[in-house]
């Protein structure tokens, strides 16, 4: 998370909720092949753990976060999305899963995304979707706003990029995602919606096998509607001022 108002995410204290661990495996499916060999990565909002091991490897890894609790020691500096201690191009691929949505103003937040790719570097990200699912969890969590996918597009292109993958993710469960949004308003109680949603045991080995097979659909396809958005972009290369039409 990046957000200074937020109570820290979720998952440092229930890493094996099982969104967190279905989570990891539609990002795969959804973004991994944008992940490439990166000699330098920049994973940002890091206490989310449980979603990012899979860009983990022979890379050089750097992980912020506001809430220390989930940095490394040795890889993890402290820090906000908005401002970022780091130099103009000085990494390949960024990774920011559940960030923007945490960041005020989203322009500098996505500016400062882009500032540090290299040309050519890749920007991996997920947002949470639909403004009318909007529960105290989302007070609670310290968003802002949520998401639709052509929300998501314009954020991401005003900043320079081209987009290269957007599609939505949780399509399996959505149902149960719809339930239970109406469940958190019906109860009105902030004392007994706050926190994960308990899963009973068969409940969850349900969720796990739907988003299974989500996962073979992502690898294929996008998904027209979901709980979550998942997008990869490109930083264009720039072009060299002797280049024909450049800038001088």
């Amino acid at each position: 998370m990046t957000s200074t108002t937020a109570s820290g995410s979720a998952s440092l204290d229930q890493p094996d909720y099982w969104w967190y661990r279905a989570r990891s495996e539609l990002l795969e499916a959804a973004l991994g092949p944008y992940l490439g060999s990166p000699l330098r990565l920049l994973d940002v909002g890091s206490a989310d753990g449980p979603s990012v091991g899979w860009m983990r490897g022979d890379h050089h890894r750097v992980a912020i976060d506001v809430d220390p609790r989930g940095l490394r020691p040795g890889e993890g500096v402290c820090a906000s999305a908005l401002s970022l201690p780091f130099a103009d191009a000085s990494f390949d691929v960024v990774g920011a899963f559940d960030v923007l949505e945490h960041c005020e103003p989203e322009d500098r937040a996505m500016h400062e995304l882009s500032r540090v790719l290299a040309p050519g570097g890749r920007l991996l990200m997920s947002v949470p979707a639909y403004q009318w699912a909007w529960t105290d969890h989302d007070v609670r969590a310290g968003h802002y706003r949520r998401y639709t996918r052509g929300r998501l597009r314009t954020a991401v292109e005003g900043a320079g990029m081209r987009i290269d993958r957007s599609t939505y993710g949780f399509t399996g469960v959505f149902p149960f995602f719809v339930a239970e949004r109406i469940a958190r308003r019906a109860r009105r109680r902030r004392a007994a919606a706050e926190g994960l949603t308990p899963v009973p045991p068969a409940l969850e080995r349900v969720l796990m096998t739907l988003s299974a097979g989500e996962r073979r659909a992502l690898a294929r396809r996008d998904l027209p509607f979901g709980s979550s958005i998942f997008l990869a972009a490109t930083k264009p290369q720039q072009r060299p001022l002797s280049e024909p039409g450049a800038q001088r």
